[in-house]
């Protein structure tokens, strides 16, 4: 059994930049580390493994600095690495994304039975990229689990936390899986682990081994585009403050509406 696990390197959320040109983030030269989520994927992927055999390989899609986050999962116990990473790439939405991840995710190995990615990446808060992959694969979808059962012949158990309970699903594989953070805690790195991280050769693959054109991929290839990136300006209360009874508060407050036109008589 062969696991993949869909990791992404995410600014430093006090160091974000933005390119007004572009309307992308600027990454280059800016602090960065694993995106949270991701961590919990990984986790998720290495307790299958040796509880079960098999083999995990992460990869991610990103500027050469990106290998860092590959090198930390080197450290947490990952197996293989693979970084996704063409100036062809820069730029990319959500869909342009999903595409090169998938390809990269066919490209591996034919065994692959399961793809993980955290519920959401920090900068962009989509939570697209794990269902896009999905639908380029044409494989099963599955997002918010929260447990994951022993991977059977073609079919899986796994558990997804809902807002209002949790449901239990047995679904076809191969699948892509986005997790949610309490689905375990991410493992600390060994002693073992940073010393191979330190010397792993990171494979490099860029637009010509996955085939695909740039047409296809990065800004070229994505349909959404951001068009305005402004800081919100900061504004103070001009509103008036009250220690009233409350009924007394509330009848001021209705007036106030009132008076503003934001609630109408009747």
């Amino acid at each position: 059994m062969h696991y993949v696990v869909c990791i992404k390197q995410v600014p430093d959320v006090t160091t974000v930049r933005i390119d007004p040109k572009r309307g992308t983030l600027i990454r280059e030269g800016v602090p960065s580390i694993t995106n949270p989520f991701d961590l919990y994927a990984l986790e998720a992927a290495l307790q299958l493994r040796d509880a079960y055999g098999g083999r995990v390989t992460a990869i991610t899609m990103g500027p050469p600095q990106a290998e860092a986050v590959l090198r930390d999962a080197i450290a947490m116990g990952v197996d293989d690495v693979v970084l996704l990473t063409d100036p062809a790439f820069s730029g990319a939405d959500t869909l342009a994304t999903s595409y090169v991840l998938a390809k990269a995710v066919e490209k591996l190995d034919p065994e692959v039975i399961l793809v993980f990615a955290g519920k959401q990446a920090i900068d962009g808060d989509t939570g697209q990229v794990g269902p896009g992959i999905s639908r380029r694969l044409g494989w099963t979808q599955l997002t918010y689990i929260y447990s994951i059962g022993k991977p059977r012949k073609g079919t899986i158990e796994v558990e997804r936390l809902l807002e209002d309970g949790r449901e239990v699903l047995e679904a076809r594989l191969p699948a892509v899986i986005t997790v949610v953070k309490d689905i375990n805690e991410p493992r600390l790195p060994s002693l073992r682990g940073f010393r191979r991280a330190k010397t792993a050769e990171i494979p490099v693959w860029g637009a010509d081994r996955l085939g695909v054109s740039e047409e296809e991929v990065g800004l070229a290839g994505s349909p959404t585009q951001v068009i305005n990136v402004f800081t919100p300006t900061a504004q103070s209360s001009s509103g008036e403050k009250t220690e009233a009874p409350a009924r007394e508060a509330a009848a001021l407050f209705v007036k106030w509406m009132a008076d503003n036109r934001i609630l109408k008589e009747h």
